[in-house]
């Protein structure tokens, strides 16, 4: 785990293996950026020149080591882009500021301390830095051999003040919420055969026990007692059974609460609707929605949020077998509906449903579903992007602006009152399918059928950013990303601040 320390030194005289400075463009000139001046002094007033030697441009994502002068104590320079430098009493943007760090922890593997002298002119630029270090500096520790490099040890962050309480509290809520997101990178990546409903539900008590948060698990017996149809329509094809878990963080002062439910497929087969060859090597990350909501609940606890934050984590394991649920079945859910299952693969809106029917008994004043529900929302946003529906239009904008403020890609999406009929079933209340286009749209209509009355509710279908598989880039890793907790944490300050 990467150490996060805040410095007063110089940045030519701390000592440390390497030196994270920023350069941008200005018109077609580099320049230096703000807290490298003594870098740029040691090379006589020179960094830009000598780098743009090296080919270095400034572009954003773009880093450039070199030997470091006489003059500064770290061996190495790093000098990462920035992009277009901003106008006169203009700062660089947070996203721009993390992505840099991201990009400058990433290639620093082996490393044993590095020291960040980025622009910062507030608080708020001090944790974009600390996000962006930490998160670039993520490596999946289980998958790695004895013999692999390990992340960057430690993350010294100049220019932020130590002592001053604003710096303070924003090096420590970033270093909550990137460990955090770093949990549910790690509960991604993890394989299917190790990360099974049972093991993470032991996985949510450890994390309670740690951090004071009451954690109640009901195993299958339990959900066939309460008679969770949806959970245990999807488990009961696989070995490995399902449950249900709620985690817990209450404060003494809190005057709302906020639900959180994350779907939590450990491994999606599609079912008896089997996946075919090219779709299902992945499948391991279908539980992220339930990753992002216990990361979430943790982090409120670790920062200290005047909320009540409850998490519910729907877990199973799609899988085939003489036990599974059939196309054709009809499923008694939670809340006495039933569900004619067209499509087995269409499964995390059955253990969705059951959850937001238990959540809704609570009464929150909203509930908040992570899932990574619907290939048709990869068609319709890419693989960078999550969507946003809602039953309430201000509270659907208002998520949407949390996730631009803290550099999460999402757009908002409608729920189409038309497109419900088309779930409409001669056997069951309704099916788990309706038409195909539009197919995002119908699963958040299904879900939205079984929310309390009253209750302010938001579904985020993040199936396009949970899972990277493309090349790393800023701090954004290869596999597992931890795709909405940041959002997530952010709308439980909102919440707890009564903005909401």
């Amino acid at each position: 785990m990467t150490a996060l320390t805040l410095s007063t030194a110089g940045a030519a005289t701390l000592r440390a293996d390497a030196l994270v400075v920023g350069v941008a463009k200005s018109g077609k000139t580099l320049v230096v950026a703000p807290g490298a001046e003594a870098v740029d002094k040691a090379f006589d007033g020179r960094l830009a020149a000598v780098l743009e030697t090296l080919g270095a441009s400034g572009a954003e994502g773009e880093a450039t080591k070199l030997p470091a002068p006489a003059g500064v104590k770290a061996p190495v320079v790093v000098a990462v882009g920035l992009g277009t430098a901003p106008e006169d009493g203009e700062s660089y943007g947070s996203e721009v500021l993390r992505r840099a760090a991201g990009t400058a922890a990433r290639g620093l593997t082996g490393v044993k301390k590095a020291a960040f002298a980025l622009p910062i002119a507030a608080a708020d630029d001090a944790a974009a830095i600390a996000e962006g270090a930490l998160l670039g500096a993520y490596a999946y520790a289980a998958g790695q051999g004895a013999d692999a490099k390990k992340p960057l040890a430690e993350v010294a962050l100049l220019g932020a003040k130590p002592r001053d309480k604003a710096y303070k509290a924003a090096a420590e809520r970033a270093l909550a919420v990137a460990e955090e997101m770093n949990r549910t990178r790690d509960l991604v990546n993890m394989p299917p055969n190790e990360l099974t409903p049972a093991t993470f539900a032991a996985a949510a008590q450890a994390a309670g026990k740690e951090h004071g948060l009451k954690v109640q698990v009901l195993d299958e017996k339990a959900l066939a007692k309460g008679g969770y149809g949806g959970i245990l329509g999807v488990g009961n094809g696989s070995v490995n059974p399902p449950r249900l878990v709620r985690v817990a963080y209450t404060h003494p002062k809190a005057e709302r609460t906020l639900a959180l439910v994350g779907k939590g497929i450990t491994y999606d087969s599609g079912g008896i609707s089997l996946k075919p060859a090219g779709h299902n090597e992945t499948m391991k990350c279908d539980m992220a929605g339930a990753a992002a909501v216990l990361s979430t609940v943790v982090a409120a606890a670790r920062i200290g949020l005047e909320v009540n934050v409850t998490g519910w984590l729907a877990l199973a394991e799609n899988m085939p077998s003489g036990s599974a649920t059939r196309p054709g079945d009809v499923l008694n859910m939670y809340s006495g509906k039933t569900v004619e299952v067209l499509n087995t693969d269409a499964e995390g809106r059955l253990v969705l449903a059951d959850a937001l029917t238990k959540a809704s008994e609570e009464h929150p004043d909203a509930i908040v579903d992570v899932a990574t529900l619907t290939g048709a929302m990869v068609l319709a946003l890419g693989d960078r992007t999550f969507g946003i529906m809602a039953n309430d239009d201000d509270y659907r904008t208002a998520i949407h602006e949390i996730a631009e403020e803290v550099g999460e890609q999402s757009w908002p999406m409608p729920l189409p009152a038309d497109l419900r009929k088309t779930m409409d079933s001669p056997t069951a209340d309704m099916a788990n399918m309706g038409v195909r286009m539009g197919g995002g749209l119908v699963a958040g209509l299904f879900l939205q059928e079984f929310v309390g009355e009253g209750i302010t509710w938001a579904h985020l279908d993040i199936a396009g950013p949970a899972f990277h598989e493309g090349a790393p880039y800023g701090y954004t890793p290869k596999g597992g990303t931890g795709s909405s907790v940041r959002t997530l944490v952010k709308l439980a300050e909102r919440t707890a601040a009564g903005e909401l």
